[in-house]
């Protein structure tokens, strides 16, 4: 088997574009590891760079601990498998399998054993004899899984090898890659932008936005603990609402989180208090998942938000309501300005009056260069409500589930209970605000 280690890796194209930028990653030995963001964050670059498909413009990759840099694909004992099948259609199934297998200089003998024993686990023994034009789209993603089990290499690399397959069978062929890859196992570094391939199949997940890595854990970390408001805000179905809070601190007491005209109020004995009080007098994130909230009586005790029913939505099994609760939603735009890292002449300078303007509601000074800006406030600390991302403010709509099909609609008032201990809170940078990490 084989372990993977990036550092400080980088890989900048031609045209000055940053793919990959100072990724630091580990995968153990056996290990599932899905990459995961958007399409164009830079994921697939980072597995081609594994594969040796691409060469890093800085940083060291390591195999079993050895730099790989300058080892040739063909010497670094992995398997690819790819979004497009990447099939021989001349050939036939058994010819497709075998084929890596016939090139390593393999007897006929063990490679038919080998093809035909790797056919049988992956359910297509009974089509090694045809074309892959006679196949569904499932068997052919077995075929080309085929190919790469029957090489027995160290390293799996997937690049989105679902993603063309219809829903119904991108889960029926998960739970099978994941259950193979386990019993084999063979360390996997799984690329795919499907939250719920990664939340279930993953034994850690890596999220990577624009070329920078926001997050490392298990699925239960990322998802439960997620380290910055890009991830928050990227994983959950429905996402999670992260609105605008002003923070007021009450000694001892508790502090006071202000949601446009209502107000939380995060008890002092909560360890989190700490952490979130050293933010009085200022604006932070509040995340909470529609998971954390639950429609109550109007005079219930506890902790309750006051809100109308701006629209829903009937899933079969439940329904969303989205909730007008006067507050101000902060929406993190996964195609925005340049993330961490990505430096470009001036930007840190608008970023942060851009930010001002967000949170405060101040504009900075019109027709200003960006020197002046910063003669005007030196030292300023760059808001990353804006990194990672462009970020903008809107009227809250709190999600919410309700029963299938309940006897509310639109303009009808709710109460909801929120349970403070599932609350997440972000800094205007856009990290965490926490103790005890994980």
């Amino acid at each position: 088997m084989t372990t993977v280690a990036l550092k400080d890796v980088t890989k900048v194209f031609a045209d000055g574009t940053i793919a990959v930028d100072s990724v630091n990653l580990d995968v153990n030995d056996g290990e599932f590891m899905v990459l995961l963001g958007p399409s164009g964050c830079g994921k697939s670059t980072v597995l081609r760079m594994v594969a040796g498909l691409e060469e890093p413009s800085s940083g060291a990759i390591l195999l079993d601990g050895e730099l790989a840099n300058d080892l040739p694909p063909r010497d670094r004992r992995i398997a690819m498998v790819f979004q497009d099948f990447a099939l021989y259609p001349h050939m036939t199934v058994g010819d497709n399998i075998a084929f890596p297998l016939r090139l390593s200089g393999v007897e006929p003998a063990p490679r038919g054993e080998r093809v035909n024993d790797v056919a049988s686990a992956l359910g297509i023994g009974d089509v090694l004899a045809r074309k892959p034009s006679q196949l569904s789209g499932g068997q052919r993603q077995r075929v080309a899984m085929g190919r790469a089990i029957v090489r027995r290499p160290g390293l799996f690399l997937m690049d989105e090898p679902l993603s063309n397959l219809d829903s119904g069978l991108r889960a029926e062929l998960r739970a099978e890659i994941s259950g193979l890859v386990r019993e084999l196992g063979v360390s996997t570094i799984y690329v795919t932008h499907d939250q719920a391939e990664a939340l279930t199949m993953a034994d850690r997940v890596a999220i990577m936005r624009k070329g920078v890595l926001q997050d490392v854990g298990t699925p239960t970390q990322v998802y439960g603990r997620p380290a910055t408001l890009y991830v928050a805000a990227f994983l959950g179905s429905p996402r999670m609402n992260l609105l605008e809070a002003s923070v007021y601190v009450h000694l001892d007491r508790y502090v006071t989180l202000t949601l446009g005209e209502q107000a939380l109020y995060l008890p002092w004995d909560d360890i989190r208090s700490r952490a979130v009080a050293h933010y009085h007098g200022e604006r932070i994130v509040v995340g909470m998942r529609a998971e954390a909230l639950s429609p109550v009586a109007p005079d219930a005790p506890g902790h309750v938000l006051q809100g109308r029913i701006r629209y829903l939505e009937h899933h079969g099994h439940e329904s969303l309501a989205f909730l007008d609760i006067g507050a101000t939603a902060i929406v993190v735009d996964e195609l925005g300005g340049p993330a961490r890292g990505q430096n470009q002449p001036g930007s840190r300078l608008r970023r942060f009056g851009h930010a001002v303007q967000r949170l405060t509601g101040r504009a900075t000074v019109p027709n200003q260069s960006d020197q002046a800006r910063e003669t005007v406030r030196p030292g300023a600390r760059t808001s990353v409500l804006n990194d990672p991302g462009r970020h903008h403010r809107r009227p809250a709509e709190l999600a919410v589930r309700l029963a299938p099909y309940p006897a509310v609609a639109a303009g009808h008032p709710l109460a909801i209970s929120v349970r403070m201990d599932a609350l997440h809170f972000f800094d205007e940078r856009g990290d965490r605000i926490d103790v005890g990490w994980r």
